[in-house]
């Protein structure tokens, strides 16, 4: 995503483009690794420090919510983000909480978007386990 494809993304889903807004966008655009919304802060806040953590939290809260920023919760951790893209899912290790992504695989929905009286927004599948590094490291 270029700087441009940011500009327009926000414009699409009604927000504005803010300095801070454009800021979190790009290092998450350069940042693949899932941060949490402390290491967004820190990185954007070294750039610009006028950009405080409460307008930072607040940037991403509207980011997920206008469908640009996907949370992905870690039971026990803080959240970590990532750009809505390229559908994928997510690893998440059990020992060192990486959070990897995973290829696409369909996951069926019921065809009327609901389940008996709930409506269906969203189906996100998150496997868990041990990544490489630490399944490796206890096998030995």
């Amino acid at each position: 995503m270029d700087p441009e494809a940011i500009k327009r993304s926000l414009d699409g889903s009604g927000l504005r483009c803010t300095a801070q807004r454009y800021a979190v966008m790009a290092f998450l655009m350069d940042h693949k690794r899932h941060p949490t919304a402390a290491e967004i802060f820190k990185a954007v806040n070294s750039l610009d420090p006028r950009s405080s953590r409460a307008t930072t939290y607040n940037n991403l809260r509207d980011l997920v919510k206008a469908g640009l920023v996907r949370e992905v919760a870690v039971e026990g951790r803080a959240g970590r983000f990532d750009l809505e893209g390229l559908r994928h899912h997510h690893f998440i290790c059990d020992r060192c909480s990486n959070v990897e992504d995973v290829e696409w695989y369909d996951v069926p929905k019921p065809a009327s978007r609901s389940l008996g009286k709930r409506v269906v927004r969203e189906c996100q599948l998150i496997l868990r386990g041990l990544c490489a590094k630490c399944a490796q490291r206890a096998s030995r």
